[in-house]
């Protein structure tokens, strides 16, 4: 990456990380551009080089943040060589996805708050970076080297998602209807029932 591009990056990456800061402690509704940009540092013209409008600029925080975590839970399972079964591939990523968000309650609020299909499609296909594949790339060659085949992938995706957002906001949260790590197992457990009725 050139000097030129790095600096773009690095002021993109500031613009994010302000937005995700002051949407987090503010609220989505009072934070404006100004905000954005006076704490980011750059001038407002710069937000504009990147982003359309503040609804703009919150669709790629959710598709930066979904993939960061991904790319961390990926990062880690490239440690794990003995774990080469597809199925415990996806177990091992939301594993490790889940243990993220209950070290960082303020991504579970973003995350969760406005994470509908329609902007979680747009994650998947989000490249962070020239050298870093979208997070489906990833689900695709894992899936390639599965020993079943499965119909309909990504149905299959977006029942786990779903399933996974929805059954862990409350109990990293709020502990509530119990904690995280007593739902791991019954939520691991319905996971694979999805996968034994999408295999061909």
């Amino acid at each position: 990456m050139s000097k030129i591009d790095n600096n773009k990056q690095q002021k993109r990456d500031s613009l994010l990380e302000s937005a995700f800061s002051l949407f987090i402690n503010n609220g989505f509704n009072k934070t404006s551009i100004s905000d954005i940009v006076n704490q980011a540092g750059v001038a407002k013209g710069t937000f504009y080089l990147y982003f359309k409008d503040k609804y703009d600029i919150r669709n790629h925080l959710i598709s930066h943040k979904a993939s960061q975590v991904f790319q961390i839970a990926y990062n880690d399972l490239l440690k794990h060589e003995s774990i080469t079964d597809f199925e415990e591939q996806v177990l091992f990523i939301i594993d490790n996805i889940l243990n993220q968000l209950a070290a960082n309650h303020n991504l579970v609020k973003l995350l969760s708050k406005h994470l509908s299909w329609g902007f979680f499609k747009n994650s998947l296909f989000f490249a962070p970076g020239k050298d870093i594949p979208p997070i489906y790339t990833i689900y695709e060659d894992l899936l390639a080297k599965s020993t079943y085949t499965y119909r309909t992938p990504e149905v299959m995706m977006y029942m786990i998602l779903e399933l996974v957002s929805g059954t862990s906001y409350n109990t990293i949260l709020f502990n509530q209807p119990i904690s995280l790590e007593e739902i791991k197992n019954p939520l691991y457990e319905s996971i694979k029932g999805i996968f034994k009725q999408f295999r061909v």
